[in-house]
């Protein structure tokens, strides 16, 4: 600041009389004394150890202060500091205006400079806090209320939030990762550091504690019905991708904050080139649809939409019915797989150009053998988690969120109703309930045609449902007599069910509800074919 009065404080000058008497310009404020309060005391110790051997003074509170005489480092505590003593269980010890006006006060403005001298107040140059492991608590299993409510820590995000927003004089250090850099330049630049470091650490706290408060109000939001008036997440970068959807797109992955699982939790990359937006778009849609499936299964996506689908008895046996179904379109698709990839499945995989491929395991003889194709995304799935059922779907739209219930669910059996005058045999059941389970991860106007637990040919994204099903007829490699047809939505006319029975479907399953039911009824019965309702459509834009 132009015109302020400057003083670099000396490091043997400890006294809170030299220090109340001196100003400063924004930036130009040599480290002095630290306040040391962490939750997480990875490398706290050695942070510590760094600063003090600058000569720095350390303050520290509770069980940090221990932990760093434990370590032979020399503590002053904040009741020293204060004059208060910590009380209530450590609820109250560092939330007092000595603390405070030392960490807020503005060191190039005269009447902060003549407070402090009045008060004898103690500037605290540098903060390293870190925050009670409330997502950690909040997310155990069998955690009671009164257990998450204490890990709401109320003292460390005001200190980070009041030197961060006194950043031009004290410094925020939130991070045990930022240790190292912190300590690197104090003593390369005389217990300074820069004010775009300042800043910088600044903008990480920030950030930091608006994570801890999200994570803090979703908690209260989930307990309450309804959607609440302020929905807040937050979310933590994973991945860089080399762009998104395009070239010239840039391209990042985000994992929210607090969820118990993300497409890549768990997930470990054992070759092939660095994972892209569309390979993650993709991912996402057929974990969603291999998670409907508890027997060997295969799942194999291309541009968002299932192009094959299959269960069997060994999980080679699901890759090749699932890729059988539209081998074109599974070309340079993301296949993912329910159990461990051995060296049969590997040399069938080899076959085929594949993207990305996705698997709980793999046989080291298999790894062998597929780091043979170096530009094939090689995913390890070690998550077991489920993901949660009360997590909102949201889609973003220009300057807003859209906000639904996850399509968790598929109906059962004993409640769908069979219309037409013939029932489903047996086997046809077991044709409706796969296709029907497929059908509700294909994009609308979504159509599937299955056979024998595998899918024979897929009518997606079409904007009319007639044409749906003739894509579905027309994607078939093998004849459609005998096969189950699946709709999203209802039939509004007879026609598009019509098309599929032409072909050779002999059982139809929908969510009924069109005020024309009944002629299409008619038009099922007339051909001799079952129909059933499940009294629920499945849209998926």
């Amino acid at each position: 600041m132009p015109g302020a009065p400057t003083f670099m404080l000396d490091a043997s000058m400890s006294s809170p009389e030299a220090e109340t008497a001196t100003a400063a310009a924004p930036g130009e404020v040599r480290v002095a004394r630290a306040l040391l309060s962490v939750s997480d005391k990875t490398g706290i110790a050695e942070f510590a150890r760094g600063l003090a051997d600058l000569g720095i003074e350390i303050i520290s509170t509770g069980g940090t202060a221990g932990a760093l005489e434990d370590a032979g480092v020399s503590v002053r505590s904040i009741t020293d500091l204060t004059g208060f003593p910590e009380i209530m269980d450590g609820r109250v010890k560092t939330l007092h205006p000595k603390l405070y006006a030392g960490l807020l006060a503005v060191r190039s403005e005269a009447s902060h400079m003549q407070a402090a001298e009045e008060h004898e107040i103690e500037f605290v140059d540098l903060v390293c806090v870190n925050l009670y492991p409330f997502e950690r608590t909040s997310s155990m299993r069998g955690a009671t209320d009164r257990e998450v409510i204490e890990n709401i820590d109320v003292g460390g995000p005001t200190m980070i939030r009041a030197a961060a927003k006194n950043y031009a004089y004290a410094a925020p250090v939130v991070s045990p990762e930022s240790y190292d850099a912190v300590l690197a330049e104090l003593r390369e630049s005389d217990c300074r550091l820069s004010l775009n470091t300042r800043e910088s650490l600044a903008s990480e706290a920030f950030a930091y504690t608006a994570r801890y408060d999200t994570a803090i109000a979703r908690w209260f939001q989930e307990r309450a019905i309804g959607f609440p008036p302020l929905l807040v997440r937050a979310f933590e970068k994973v991945l860089e991708l080399p762009y998104g959807e395009n070239p010239h797109q840039r391209g990042a992955y985000y994992a929210q904050v607090g969820a118990r699982t993300h497409v890549l939790s768990m997930v470990s990359q054992l070759g092939g080139k660095e994972l892209s937006f569309n390979n993650l778009l993709d991912l996402d849609a057929a974990r969603l649809l291999l998670g409907e499936f508890l027997i060997p299964a295969c799942v194999i996506v291309k541009h968002n939409n299932p192009c094959g689908v299959a269960v069997g008895t060994k999980v080679l046996e699901a890759y090749e019915r699932a890729f059988a179904c539209d081998p074109m379109s599974a070309f340079g698709g993301v296949i993912c797989l329910n159990r461990r990839v051995d060296r049969e499945l590997a040399e069938a995989l080899l076959e085929q150009f594949t993207e990305v491929l996705f698997a709980p395991g793999y046989d080291d003889d298999a790894l062998e053998l597929l780091s043979t194709k170096p530009n094939m995304r090689i995913l390890d799935d070690r998550e077991r988690r489920a993901a949660s059922l009360i997590e909102p779907s949201l889609r973003q739209v220009v300057g807003g969120m859209l906000v639904q219930d996850r399509d968790h669910d598929l109906e059962e059996r004993g409640d769908m109703q069979v219309v037409s005058e013939r029932r489903p045999t047996e086997a046809e059941w077991s044709a409706l309930s796969f296709a029907w389970k497929v059908c509700k991860h294909v994009r609308s106007n979504a159509i599937v045609l299955a056979k024998d637990d595998a899918t024979i040919g897929i009518g997606a994204g079409q904007m009319s449902r007639v044409d749906s099903v003739r894509l579905a007829v027309e994607k078939a490699r093998v004849p459609v007599d005998g096969a189950a047809m699946a709709s999203d939505a209802y039939f509004p006319f007879p026609d598009a069910a019509e098309v599929g029975i032409e072909a050779g479907v002999t059982a139809i399953i929908q969510p009924g509800g069109s005020v024309r039911d009944p002629l299409v009824v008619e038009a099922i019965d007339k051909a001799g074919v079952a129909m059933v309702f499940t009294g629920r459509r499945h849209f998926r834009h």
